[in-house]
């Protein structure tokens, strides 16, 4: 038997690379990097000395916050 409520934390817990994060925002690198500057994007995590992720939840939780087109 699954844990849903695990899976699902485990799901709102992966990191998003850079490429993924714009895939699924819609928005360009340069876009998402001035949003990070402005406050009105989520800033992302260091993985490692030359990479950054974002927080799956937090890239979703902006995208709830956006207006329907």
């Amino acid at each position: 038997m699954t844990n849903t409520t695990a899976d699902s934390a485990d799901a709102s817990d992966r990191l998003l690379r850079r490429k993924t994060v714009c895939a699924e925002t819609g928005l360009p690198t340069s876009t998402l990097y001035d949003k990070i500057a402005k406050g009105e994007f989520p800033r992302p995590v260091k993985i490692g000395k030359r990479a950054v992720a974002w927080r799956e939840r937090d890239v979703n939780g902006w995208k709830a916050q956006r207006p329907a087109a």
